[in-house]
């Protein structure tokens, strides 16, 4: 385990580099030169050569992109073009936002696909009931999702908050109640995809030997559901939370701007339309070294899960 790990530690910088550098010039080559977008298509060439030469745009895309990376790497990432801020002043306190967001719809979405569709009920009687709100949360689309909960309990039954956000320091409960739509929202198509996946090992699993070794023992159906079938059956769950993470910025994206919450994605929303190139490269960053740490995490939790894999990892 801790061969994979040193493995998978020291890919981490090349993938980084890499990655980044595709991001860098990728956003000059759809999108031009930062100038174009600062000053807008209408602007003289001109206008456009002298912020080049003021920002240091003219020079070769490489040598920029090794600047850009040598400043971020020192935790400067320059400075907003709209609103002149410091960019990492920007972009830090939005993240435990969009990470608390994230973090609990998956959390949610798991563990409901997985306890739901482990009980003995759901496998049965319920099993039409899971499968049509699996089905329900993929194909609905998240806007749709959102827009729907607040005309329910927001404009309808005023249950909830229509949108916005309230920190912890200004009260737990207030913060809590503006979290349940958004949070139900993205975690939507998590537990619809989770569900699936989950419920499809589940019952290959339960087919397999040593399910009916554990019955022929005289073991509960609970706990040969939960002792023995879940630990074999999470695996491609786990699989799947650790690639979603990597896509659940996408969704973020269209939660925070339906419910004006100040995170990541409508911060990335705003940078794009604005042409606020700083900020572009730094959220693109952020979210790829995020996405590099998690299919480590991943990595690492599916050899503890499965012991099989460390095994035939090490011979």
């Amino acid at each position: 385990m801790l061969a994979l790990i040193v493995r998978r530690t020291l890919l981490i910088v090349p993938n980084l580099v890499l990655i980044t550098l595709i991001l860098y010039v990728s956003v000059f080559a759809l999108l031009g030169t930062p100038a174009t977008m600062m000053l807008g298509e209408d602007a003289s060439q001109k206008s456009i050569e002298a912020l080049n030469r003021q920002y240091g745009f003219d020079r070769p895309v490489l040598v920029q992109y090794f600047d850009w990376m040598g400043n971020a790497l020192r935790g400067n990432f320059g400075r907003s073009f709209t609103t002149q801020q410091r960019v990492q002043d920007a972009v830090l306190p939005r993240i435990p936002v969009s990470l608390e967001i994230g973090f609990l719809a998956l959390l949610i979405a798991a563990l409901g696909a997985t306890l739901l569709n482990t009980m003995r009920a759901a496998q049965r009687a319920l099993a039409p009931v899971f499968v049509g709100l699996s089905v329900a949360g993929i194909t609905v689309p998240n806007f749709m999702l959102g827009i729907s909960l607040i005309y329910v309990f927001s404009v309808k039954l005023g249950w909830l908050p229509t949108t916005g956000w309230v920190p912890w320091s200004e009260g737990a409960m207030s913060h809590i109640v503006h979290l349940i739509m958004p949070v139900a929202t993205l975690s939507a198509f998590y537990f619809g995809s989770c569900s699936l996946v989950y419920r499809a090992e589940y019952r290959d699993v339960v087919r397999r030997p040593f399910i009916y070794v554990a019955r022929a023992k005289g073991l509960s159906e609970g706990r040969v559901a939960f002792r023995h079938a879940l630990p074999n059956a999470i695996l491609p769950v786990v699989t799947l939370i650790g690639v979603s993470m990597g896509r659940l910025t996408g969704g973020a994206v269209v939660t925070e701007t339906v419910f004006s919450i100040p995170g990541v994605g409508r911060l990335l929303v705003t940078s794009i339309l604005t042409h606020d190139f700083p900020v572009m490269l730094a959220l693109g960053m952020f979210i790829i070294a995020g996405v590099i740490l998690i299919n480590l995490v991943t990595d690492i939790v599916y050899v503890v899960v499965n012991p099989q894999i460390r095994l035939g990892g090490s011979a």
